[in-house]
């Protein structure tokens, strides 16, 4: 089968059918060019999928893939991450195998199809311009012969007229073999040209052509097998990233596989476990007995004459903590419980010599007294509670972390000293490089200066002793919370809540430290006993607390002399700022000099709020 025979007067369709065959190879190429593109889509938006469900750096997202369906999950990411890499190959190889491959041969087969139907319209022109010769011989050759004939019947004319000349009569025979003689050199001119048209047909329709439809039918078929090439790699293509597919998809089966429930269960305990013991049983209140009730109540402050002691304040009473709410303690923590003194009847400091007392309260029932811890704010009685409910309210994280449970703080305080020891460990072999480093400088000072390391030899070491000091702290601070965990005693628990070194006398006199599942504490002896700390003390304790930011000013109406703790004492007509407006007790929180402050009265100063302060009302 050939189309040289077959299709020897199809030249016109020829060129129409090859011009669809390199549209469908374009048509092709633009497909493939549109699957890549869509593969890099894919590619980006798994990518993409995969980046953010990713655990932010630093966060606690991060701290919730160490349970196994976490990791799970990031294994589950990471791998649709390798996954869209697969896609991304795809998308690269189909392009450079198929793609640029294509669009380069539809150049080439274009160049081929244009040089090859040139010498087809060539030959057509050819066969044509000797086929009008043809016809020109061949009209001329007709007119002739007729020509021809008229001069012949002419002369005859002539010759048969007596009346002619003799002269005329030659003349026309003359003209008649003239006439006769082009019609033989036309006749003669017309079989040569037919002979030549009819050897130039023959080789047009038996040569040139079938050639040309030759070069065409195999540049047709090299072309239907070149797109036949071409999907056959476009599926090995993607046969290609199967494997590694799989591999992706086997490690997301392996990841779920992996998934541990009593080990994530295992981690939940590890991460809220608070260290504390279940609340005791509340003792039975009798109160057919008010002598023994009121005994009862003041058990710390007669414990010295051997009464028994009402569990309230110590085990149970700490083990009331997780019933109250963390905002309602903060509250707490800070003002007096007292209620303010009214304001003198005379605005003279001699009329108040001493300055208003608070009242003294009264004994009440001690199931009162419960539900007053739990709705109002308790007195405070040693500076250490003070400072741990300002640094709760102010928001700030203490450096022991004293804010968790112990089970809790512990770990982090562990973890602080592992962290600390890192650090040593690295500045250690940061100076014993140094230390090498000066050797070889004092063997060849051509090298350099050995002096030129001691700045930085000393600045090592000066690192070094921070951070042993530092890890000292924290590992002081793990010693204290590892015996405030449940297997120590209750009373040594008491003891190491305040200052090591202190008496059991002192510690009840005190109110006892307790770490609440918030971080705060609380007291475990009775409101009328209180702690005489030193000023120095206190001093110490707030060092590392920044100051209350200043939301306005007053103006003392009178002197107030403070004389409860956690009050201030004033002059009257004196201005100082205000941290903290009146929250409903009559108290207003002020501050002196940048490095004193306290608690006055409400009705003792005029207030002068900053409007633009957080928090600040309008009123005066």
């Amino acid at each position: 089968m050939s189309w040289g025979t077959e299709l020897w007067d199809q030249f016109d369709n020829l060129e129409k059918h090859t011009q669809w065959g390199i549209d469908i190879l374009e048509k092709y190429i633009k497909f493939v060019k549109e699957r890549t593109d869509i593969e890099l889509s894919y590619a980006k938006q798994l990518r993409n999928l995969s980046k953010k469900y990713q655990p932010k750096k630093n966060s606690k997202e991060e701290e919730e893939y160490r349970y196994t369906a976490c990791k799970a999950f990031l294994s589950t990411l990471n791998e649709m991450n390798d996954y869209a890499g697969q896609h991304e190959v795809i998308s690269e190889n189909m392009t450079s195998q198929i793609t640029v491959d294509l669009m380069r041969y539809v150049q080439e087969l274009k160049q081929e199809r244009k040089s090859n139907f040139h010498d087809g319209r060539k030959a057509q022109q050819h066969i044509e311009t000797c086929w009008k010769q043809l016809e020109s011989s061949k009209r001329r050759f007709e007119r002739d012969c007729k020509e021809a004939d008229r001069a012949q019947q002419y002369f005859e004319k002539m010759d048969a007229d007596i009346n002619v000349t003799k002269a005329d009569v030659e003349k026309a025979r003359q003209q008649a073999q003239l006439r006769h003689q082009m019609a033989e050199d036309s006749k003669a001119d017309y079989s040569s040209i037919l002979q030549r048209f009819n050897q130039e047909q023959w080789e047009y329709y038996h040569t040139h052509i079938p050639n040309i439809f030759q070069k065409i039918q195999e540049m047709e078929e090299r072309r239907i097998v070149r797109i036949g090439e071409s999907m056959k790699t476009y599926a090995e293509v993607d046969r290609q990233v199967i494997p590694i597919i799989g591999k992706c998809l086997d490690g997301i089966v392996k990841a779920a596989e992996s998934i541990d429930q009593k080990n994530d269960s295992q981690l939940v305990v590890e991460a809220y476990k608070s260290g504390f013991e279940p609340p005791g049983d509340i003792e039975f209140e009798d109160y057919t007995q008010p002598m023994k009730r009121t005994v009862s109540e003041n058990s710390l402050s007669s414990s010295k004459e051997g009464k028994p002691e009402l569990k309230f304040g110590g085990k149970s009473r700490g083990k009331l903590w997780p019933f109250i709410k963390k905002n309602k303690l903060v509250s707490l923590l800070t003002s007096p419980h007292q209620p303010p003194p009214p304001p003198p009847a005379s605005a003279s400091p001699s009329a108040v010599p001493n300055g208003p007392q608070s009242p003294k309260q009264q004994k009440e029932p001690l199931s009162h007294r419960f539900n007053e811890f739990m709705t109002s704010k308790p007195k405070i009685h040693c500076f250490r509670s003070l400072k741990r409910g300002l640094s709760l309210k102010l928001g700030a994280t203490p450096e022991d972390f004293s804010n968790l449970p112990p089970e809790q703080r512990r770990k982090k305080l562990q973890q602080k000293v592992d962290d600390l020891n890192k650090e040593i460990q690295k500045e250690t072999d940061q100076r014993d490089a140094i230390t090498r480093m000066k050797d070889v400088y004092l063997k060849n000072p051509q090298m350099g200066d050995p002096a030129s390391l001691d700045h930085k030899l000393a600045e090592v070491t000066q690192n070094i002793d921070r951070l042993r000091l530092e890890t000292q702290k924290f590992e002081a601070w793990l010693a204290e919370v590892e015996g405030r965990l449940p297997a120590r005693s209750e009373q040594a628990r008491r003891q190491s809540g305040m200052y090591d070194g202190q008496t059991h006398q002192t510690v009840t006199n005190c109110a006892q430290d307790r770490e609440s599942p918030d971080g705060s504490y609380t007291e475990e002896q009775s409101q009328e006993s209180e702690l005489k700390v030193l000023a120095t003390d206190f001093d110490d304790e707030f060092d590392d607390e920044e100051p209350l930011p200043a939301i306005g000013t007053c103006k003392a109406l009178y002197t107030f002399e403070g004389q409860n703790e956690g009050t201030i004492s004033v002059v009257e007509g004196e201005m100082l700022s205000v941290i903290e407006e009146d929250k409903g007790d009559g108290w207003t929180r002020i501050r002196r000099n940048e490095d004193e402050e306290g608690y006055v009265p409400t009705s003792y100063v005029e207030v002068y709020l900053d409007k633009n302060a957080k928090g600040a009302k309008t009123y005066i």
